[in-house]
């Protein structure tokens, strides 16, 4: 060791998601290689350090920290200052402090290869135990009650560890060093197998109650298994019936099923892999990935994702489901322990009463689950894997504000009324709930509040704003306003489609102050200027305003909340808006689908809108996909799932663009579909519209669809295969927006151009055109947080803190 007067102290303060991922004795080894002197703990700000020792060690210890941090650290930055005082002897780990709550919680993360390693060797004490973890791996935000992350704050409170674990708990050169959920089958949970009734199973000859639950499975029974965030039931993927009877039972009739497979080798079988999506799979937080199904794969069981090309496939994420997983030799269901609509269940009692009518048995155990979470799902788009729901193993990391956001006032975001997420905003970042629900539903609603209340605890977080969808029905800008009135709090009320955009803007890390982006909104419905319904958006924006240059043409919603539900009202709607039902009838076109069109209540509906009774105008883009499903047959009398029609549309043109060489774009002969410009003989109308004064030039534009029904009535008239058709329609649509974006951003001087909005979930829509856009613009397109719904609460809050 250096003389004592070659020692200097410094105090290291590293923030971002550094407790319950081994920092602490990361830190201890690292000093204690470099002979340094001092302490490491966890506070409610983070990781502190007083280190003491030779100034070039003490550079060493700042450079390793980063350069060799933990698999699930993750680095916000790191401050330093001069330490002065008494070196102490050695170098040591000691308790969690108080204080301020500013950390956060890490997702939770699938099984390390050590961990699997160790639940797969007879020898080793965790043999086959299915809540093996260590700091690398393992639940977090799951079972955590409060900030710092302790076991004491967790549900694995309840269990004292046994000699063995406590041994492996206490010392920092164990990787289980304060791994909070530490367990072994001596000490920890305990998985229990039973029946519908209650009843516990015999096991028979099965080495334990997993081997039995694979047993159940491969013989056709449906199980209902505790993971992570919740409940799923499980079944065998192949088998037909099982597939049925799930559907059956769950009351989930169209929306496709998530499955489970031992390894990639075993996905690979079922489904194209690109290399992006193979690491999407293998990432810790083990998200279901949408790949494209094989046209020679081994058979899958026909209800799995009817009307689609993709499979959504995701790996074993805990000891349980490896285990499970080893003596399954084919893929399995995992769909969401529930009801249809309802939220998954997490507790033994609610999964007994809830799923006692649809599972044949119950793979279950005695740990609690605090936290609901719903699985991740990605896809790769346009070169990047993106985020379609953002749950289990994605949320709740913080995401750093951009610059300008440092010394904004603390938001609390309410989120959106669909697939609702929430935003605690302060300090310059940003916690996003994990994605909850669709509001409309009172046991979601309830989650809804219930997480909000656990989150405002975790992070001891107190608004100084209160963010609400200017929508003044969706439920989370009602509680928004109750919260409000509760706590005497000043309310933001925002655009949806700003947020939209606002929220892409954020991932990018646009600044605060950086110039407005053309933004290209597309979602089913959102609450514009004025009260109107808008959907079909081409905004000018910067985080504090924005102002509409253009739009879909509004066409009437038939019955309101129905026309969602009921595609072919969208389909008569957008015929009589475009061409007038009266020269549809009159031309009589010789097409099966306006015949079983005018079988339906066509003169009330024309009333209706004659009237404008029940039937609001909406610009809405997520309709626009509904009436051309509705007019090729999808979905024609009602979808059963959100978004059903135009997933299924997609999914259709999709089989036709494979093809390079069977679609044509309208009125442009021959040409590639992916290539070319493709555009059509008559282009869309794009025409100005009068709004109360000011330069005709920069009026906002309306686009209308009247050249494209023409051109779809044409097509089904000359008996144009469908899919080609919905091939034309998805190139059409791209070119039009590529050809207005273009014009809009030019003309408003933009130089950059957001797509967003739940549309643009669509790939076939987003690289198109993300494509057309990208030689001339700076295109943004989100990815970490999804492009619909889920990121509202996100752009609400950035948008709140620089009004504020």
């Amino acid at each position: 060791m250096a003389e004592a007067d070659d020692i200097d102290g410094i105090s290291i303060r590293v923030r971002g998601l550094v407790q319950g991922v081994g920092f602490r004795p990361h830190v201890w080894r690292i000093a204690r290689e470099l002979g340094l002197r001092g302490d490491v703990s966890n506070d409610a700000e983070g990781v502190l350090i007083h280190a003491f020792g030779p100034r070039t060690a003490l550079d060493a210890l700042l450079a390793a920290i980063a350069d060799r941090a933990p698999p699930l650290a993750r680095i916000e930055r790191i401050e330093t200052a001069p330490l002065s005082g008494c070196a102490p002897d050695g170098f040591r780990i000691v308790e969690s402090g108080a204080g301020d709550v500013t950390t956060g919680i890490v997702p939770d993360a699938a099984t390390c290869p050590a961990c699997l390693a160790d639940i797969r060797d007879p020898e080793n004490r965790r043999y086959r135990y299915a809540f093996t973890n260590c700091t690398h791996c393992g639940p977090r935000l799951s079972i955590v009650r409060a900030i710092p992350y302790d076991r004491a704050t967790t549900s694995m409170a309840a269990f004292e560890m046994c000699p063995a674990c406590r041994a492996e708990y206490e010392d920092p050169a164990d990787r289980r060093f304060h791994a909070q959920p530490n367990a072994c089958p001596v000490c920890g949970p305990k998985l229990r197998l039973e029946g519908a009734d209650g009843a516990a199973l015999p096991l028979a000859d099965a080495r334990d109650e997993i081997e039995a639950a694979a047993r159940l499975i491969r013989d056709g029974g449906i199980v209902a298994i505790t993971g992570i965030g919740g409940f799923h039931l499980a079944c065998d993927a192949a088998n037909e019936d099982a597939v049925a009877r799930l559907r059956a039972r769950k009351r989930r009739s169209g929306k496709p099923l998530a499955l489970m497979a031992r390894d990639v080798a075993t996905i690979e079988r079922y489904a194209i892999m690109a290399p992006p999506e193979r690491a999407a799979l293998e990432i810790v937080g083990a998200p279901i990935v949408l790949l494209s199904r094989r046209t020679d794969a081994p058979p899958l069981a026909s209800g799995i994702a009817p009307g689609q090309t993709t499979l959504g496939f995701m790996l074993p994420y805990t000891p349980l489901h490896h285990l499970l997983m080893d003596d399954v030799p084919g893929p399995v269901v995992l769909t969401s322990g529930n009801v249809s609509d309802e939220p998954q269940c997490i507790a033994n009692d609610e999964a007994r009463r809830q799923l006692a009518s649809i599972a044949d048995a119950f793979l279950m155990h005695d740990r609690d689950i605090v936290n609901r979470l719903d699985d991740s799902v990605v896809r790769l788009a346009a070169g990047r894997v993106r985020t379609i729901r953002r749950a289990r193993g994605l949320a709740p990391a913080p995401l750093s504000l951009p610059p300008g956001f440092e010394r904004a006032p603390a938001v609390l975001a309410m989120g959106a009324e669909l697939k609702s997420t929430f935003c605690l905003a302060s300090n310059g970042r940003a916690v996003v709930s994990q994605h909850i629900g669709d509001l409309e539903n009172a046991a979601t609603h309830a989650d809804y509040r219930a997480n909000l209340a656990l989150f405002e605890r975790l992070f001891r977080f107190a608004p100084d704003i209160v963010a609400v969808d200017a929508h003044p029905d969706y439920h989370a800008t009602q509680f928004g306003e109750v919260l409000t009135a509760e706590r005497g709090l000043p309310i933001t009320r925002v655009l949806h489609h700003h947020a939209h955009v606002a929220a892409a803007m954020a991932e990018r890390g646009v600044p605060l102050d950086a110039p407005p982006v053309l933004g290209i909104a597309l979602d089913g419905l959102g609450m514009g200027d004025g009260g109107e319904l808008w959907g079909g958006e081409f905004l000018v924006a910067d985080y504090r305003a924005c102002r509409r240059v253009a739009g879909f043409a509004p066409v009437p919603l038939i019955g309101g909340a129905k026309a969602m539900r009921e595609p072919w009202r969208n389909l008569l709607a957008h015929l009589h808006g475009a061409l007038g039902w009266d020269e549809v009838s009159k031309r009589q076109y010789d097409i099966p689908i306006l015949r079983r069109l005018a079988a339906k209540p066509v003169a009330p509906a024309l009333q209706m809108m004659a009237r404008g009774l029940n039937a609001p105008p909406a610009s809405s883009a997520g309709r626009l996909f509904d009436a051309v499903a509705a007019a090729l047959g999808l979905c024609f009398d009602e979808v059963t799932y959100e978004g059903q029609a135009a997933v299924e549309l997609e999914a259709l043109a999709a089989t036709a663009i494979a093809d390079l060489g069977a679609v044509e774009a309208w009125g442009a002969p021959h040409s590639d579909p992916m290539t070319a410009e493709g555009a059509p003989g008559a282009r869309p109308i794009v025409s100005p519209f009068p709004t109360g004064g000011g330069n005709a030039s920069n009026a906002p534009m309306r686009l209308g669809w009247s050249v494209l029904w023409r051109a779809v009535l044409a097509d089904l008239e000359k008996g144009v295969a469908p899919a080609t058709l919905a091939a034309r329609f998805h190139i059409f649509l791209a070119e039009t927006l590529a050809d207005a974006g273009r014009r809009l951003a030019r003309r408003e001087g933009c130089v950059s151009i957001v797509l967003c909005g739940g549309v643009f979930h669509n790939r076939l829509l987003l690289e198109r055109v993300s494509a057309r856009l990208a030689c001339d613009f700076e295109v943004f397109t989100p990815a970490l947080f999804p492009a619909g719904d889920g990121a509202i609460s996100l752009g609400q809050a950035v948008i709140a803190a620089a009004r504020g």
